[in-house]
């Protein structure tokens, strides 16, 4: 399976940061096997896994856990490139991020964004997925930091979240993320990402222009990415919330949805996807998550994702990853 990408824009301003630090960005570059004049080079794709590697270089280095919210400081809309085009003439916050989600590759293909409203909150959730047992801290804190602002350039400065959300452990100094979100922040979370009230997606788009929404329309009609049917994306999510209770059967996510088996596997089909595919690589993309943090054991894990016993589980994930569950925490916690 090919390794993820991601354009050179995800460091915007790192050199400047960098030096601010009294860091020797050109090195850390290099170290990490990245040509420093290909930031020049905004639109040019190289490994996920390498800029995820470097921001976790830069913080160690600097000895701030704050690098990611330093540097997205530094980002604009426009680092999104062709894209923050559109976005910003969206009708309103909902309709933003849905495109940003749609549209989430062209511009980091390790980034996985999703959209979910319940009880009237909605939670946009986010994970990084380099396809290596590595680090992704700062990585995760650059995204969300990232669409935070997007939000904020969308909904203006009265806009405030609900919550900000982290998987990983609070740092010993959270000041620049309590002065950069300025909102309850909870780390050690199920997920990391961004709860907003639902209402607040419906607000308008105070930058969109309704003569130029046309245009950007046009602009996205060229991009040949159709969006994945609704009941696809539900089965997703459902299949992610349960899984861990033992659940998980397409009868249950049909009654869910509200449709029967038949209309399930119509839509999958649409799609070029199964149910047991779907189910396949959520649960792949959970144990991932989960053997890569610490917070549940194995046993914990294996029980979650529906395995009969904590051996199956772990002979399981070697078939999917090369190595055992324990090589896989090791190597991603290094």
């Amino acid at each position: 399976m090919a390794k993820p990408l991601a354009r050179y824009a995800a460091l915007t301003g790192y050199i400047e940061l960098s030096r601010s630090l009294a860091l020797d960005p050109i090195q850390l570059m290099r170290s990490v096997n990245l040509d420093p004049a290909g930031l020049e080079l905004q639109d040019r794709w190289v490994p996920a896994a390498s800029v995820a590697r470097l921001l976790e270089l830069s913080a160690a280095a600097s000895g701030r856990p704050d690098f990611a919210l330093k540097l997205a400081d530094r980002r604009r809309l426009s680092t999104l490139g062709p894209l923050s085009i559109s976005l910003r003439e969206e009708p309103d916050a909902r309709s933003a991020v849905r495109l940003l989600i749609r549209f989430q590759h062209m511009f980091n293909e390790s980034l996985h964004i999703r959209l979910a409203e319940r009880d009237g909150l909605s939670t946009i959730r986010i994970h990084v997925d380099t396809g290596e047992p590595m680090p992704v801290r700062q990585s995760v804190e650059l995204a969300v930091t990232a669409t935070y602002q997007l939000l904020g350039h969308v909904l203006g400065d009265r806009w405030h979240p609900a919550s900000v959300c982290f998987e990983h452990p609070r740092p010993a100094d959270d000041s620049t993320h309590r002065r950069t979100f300025g909102v309850p922040l909870s780390f050690d979370a199920e997920y990391s990402g961004i709860v907003t009230y639902t209402s607040d997606l419906d607000e308008p788009n105070r930058l969109s222009d309704p003569v130029l929404r046309s245009y950007a329309r046009q602009f996205l009609d060229t991009v040949d990415t159709p969006e994945e049917p609704t009941t696809t994306t539900r089965v997703r999510e459902l299949v992610e919330l349960l899984l861990p209770t033992g659940r998980c059967t397409i009868d249950q996510v049909a009654r869910s949805i509200g449709v029967d088996r038949r209309t399930v596997h119509r839509h999958l089909a649409k799609s070029g996807l199964t149910f047991t595919a779907v189910l396949d690589e959520t649960r792949a993309e959970l144990a991932n998550r989960m053997v890569t943090g610490r917070r549940y054991s194995f046993t914990e894990i294996s029980e979650m994702l529906a395995f009969s016993t904590p051996s199956s589980f772990s002979r399981w994930f070697h078939q999917q990853f090369g190595m055992s569950p324990r090589e896989w925490r090791k190597q991603a916690t290094r």
